[in-house]
């Protein structure tokens, strides 16, 4: 099941505001053009961004999730209508032969047993021709990046049209690793009221993921710095091994 912030229409509809700098997402359509990729499926879609831009640009995009509130977010946007969704994760993918595959931000780590991201990586290499690619980020462990994940650090407040102000922190709940749980906590100032969502996120060694890779039916062909977060994630550019 998705998390709340995803799955809740109230929170759903906060991910853009709260979010608004999404320059991270430049490095992935600058290599849509450098596999000269005309058709791309984003799994893990979320509120369409990335899915909106692309289309935008004139590529056939199909984005994929599993929230059917980040869905409803998206299907609003600018450019949605040259969009094909589909509420699912990987394995309602339908028989496809895209360019490329994405999964941006933290989607790849929404899987905490090997077997289900290796699973969910066997989904996106059928959905794939077989000189397409496919290309994900995880976070490098080594960094540690939950430690900044509390309140002194991410406290904010931002007012949102047709909202009101928001309050906005995280917390982290658990450290076991390679498993980091994690509490954002929404404060709307007009109820009142306070609104959670629990993460879960594993952190995978960078052979860790390799090893989910090869497992997929997928081989490893680079694996990349994101330049807008240096040194602190692994991008890997994978490809279809051969049947």
């Amino acid at each position: 099941m998705p998390d709340p912030i995803f799955a809740d229409p109230r929170l759903a509809r906060l991910y853009d505001p709260l979010d608004p700098d999404r320059t991270d997402l430049d490095f992935y359509l600058a290599m849509v053009d450098e596999f000269d990729a005309r058709s791309v499926v984003d799994v893990g879609c979320g509120t369409g961004t990335f899915a909106c831009l692309l289309a935008d640009q004139g590529v056939d995009v199909i984005g994929a999730d599993p929230a059917g509130a980040s869905l409803e977010v998206a299907r609003g946007k600018r450019g949605a209508d040259r969009v094909r969704w589909i509420h699912g994760d990987s394995s309602v993918l339908p028989s496809l032969a895209v360019d490329l595959a994405t999964m941006t931000g933290n989607v790849a780590q929404v899987f905490l047993d090997d077997e289900a991201f290796s699973a969910a990586l066997g989904d996106v290499r059928r959905a794939i021709h077989p000189n397409g690619r496919v290309v994900f980020e995880v976070r490098d462990p080594g960094r540690k990046a939950w430690r900044a994940w509390n309140r002194k650090e991410t406290y904010r407040r931002t007012d949102i049209r047709g909202t009101g102000v928001v309050a906005s922190w995280v917390d982290v709940l658990d450290v076991s690793l390679p498993f980091v749980t994690f509490r954002w906590t929404y404060r709307f100032d007009g109820s009142g009221e306070a609104v959670t969502s629990d993460s879960t996120l594993r952190f995978r060694s960078r052979d860790e993921v390799e090893h989910c890779v090869a497992r997929s039916g997928l081989v490893v062909d680079d694996v990349r710095d994101a330049p807008d977060r240096p040194g602190l994630e692994f991008v890997f550019v994978c490809s279809r091994a051969p049947d």
